[in-house]
């Protein structure tokens, strides 16, 4: 059975996820250990919720203190239309502080194919062929992992890019032996059909080792994870319970634990009973009972959050939403202590623009 992490494990989605970390703590040392080393590609794959996302966080922290260069990009599911949306995203951190002249020196005879899908170039009148795009940007990423080695790519919500996106990717996935990079691909299984499907059957092919299945909690994990959450004399009959009603899924448990807590239910056998009905308040409708909670101003924030999709800064939610400054900064605060939308990053270090905002959940 695999070993229950204690109480202080950083996220709940990292329980009983010791041998993923261990694979991507491992392809990091290999990256780091040499500058020719060959480069590497893992695939995680998992239900809604099964912590797909927190494994990439786990991955950032990893390689960040490994020393490397970190970039990331997750698809939308209302952004798939959007040609090289996610790719351009996840070289926004080389891309952006580039001048014109930097650019074409990196890019060299690439640039006027690859650097119109990248955004950083006019079309003109030409228009390269879609192979000959997608060379271009496995050649222009190809440049940049140089640069910038030892380089790791995060993409998440794989099934939600853009056609355009997977194409480049398993184009570059076939190149990984000769370049010196990691890249880590988090999807749910199914969610996407035809051409695209191909696609990430081609990355899943080209993936160093198996596919990564994640599993839902075993009841002993769902246990641990509510006693750490709350308190040790949580008895046996409601952890049970907590696993039941969850399925193991991970965010649903700690949706449901943090329910618990707001109610201050007592977690004994007594109240077991209790679970279901909060759990139903915890997802679907409850959440939108649970935005009306926070007032009309967080419920109008959330909406116009919704309506950027992968894009959200406070300001731009605030000039949507007709909010002023101190306003959407209390309601993006009331919505991330309502686990609703994540806290902004000052620093940008997350890989996007400083200061963006994600729903803890799609």
């Amino acid at each position: 059975m695999t070993e229950v992490r204690p109480p202080d494990a950083p996220t709940a989605g990292l329980w009983e996820r010791d041998e993923e970390v261990a694979a991507i703590a491992e392809a990091i040392d290999t990256l780091c250990a040499d500058r020719s080393s060959p480069g590497s590609l893992l695939v995680l794959r998992g239900e809604a919720g099964f912590g797909k996302t927190a494994l990439l966080a786990e991955t950032r922290r990893i390689a960040e203190q490994r020393g490397c260069t970190v970039w990331s990009a997750r698809g939308g599911e209302t952004l798939r239309s959007v040609p090289f949306n996610v790719v351009r995203r996840l070289l926004q951190p080389a891309l952006v502080p580039m001048l014109p002249e930097e650019a074409r020196e990196y890019l060299g005879d690439w640039y006027g194919i690859a650097g119109p899908a990248l955004g950083i170039a006019d079309p003109g009148q030409s228009h390269a062929d879609p192979q000959g795009v997608c060379e271009g940007l496995v050649a222009a990423v190809r440049r940049l992992a140089h640069r910038d080695w030892p380089l790791v790519l995060l993409i998440d919500d794989a099934h939600w890019a853009d056609q355009e996106t997977l194409h480049w990717l398993a184009c570059f996935a076939e190149r990984l032996a000769d370049l010196s990079v990691l890249v880590v691909v988090a999807r749910r299984p199914g969610e996407i059909s035809g051409v695209s499907a191909g696609h990430l059957d081609a990355v899943a092919a080209a993936a160093d080792r198996p596919v990564t299945v994640l599993s839902a909690l075993t009841p002993e994990a769902a246990a641990g994870l509510t006693r750490a959450t709350l308190g040790t004399h949580a008895d046996a009959a409601f952890c049970r319970e907590v696993w039941a009603v969850t399925g193991g899924n991970p965010y649903e448990t700690v949706e449901l634990l943090a329910k618990v807590q707001d109610s201050e239910l007592q977690p004994v056998e007594a109240h077991a009973g209790e679970l279901r009905d909060l759990n139903r308040s915890a997802r679907g409708g409850g959440l939108v009972a649970r935005l009306e909670q926070l007032g009309i101003d967080a419920t109008r924030f959330a909406w116009a959050a919704a309506i950027l999709g992968n894009d959200i800064t406070v300001d731009l939610v605030a000039e949507l939403a007709t909010l002023d400054d101190g306003s959407a900064a209390r309601c993006a605060e009331l919505l991330r202590s309502a686990r609703i939308l994540t806290a902004p990053d000052p620093s940008g270090a997350g890989g996007g623009t400083p200061g963006d905002l994600e729903f803890v959940h799609p």
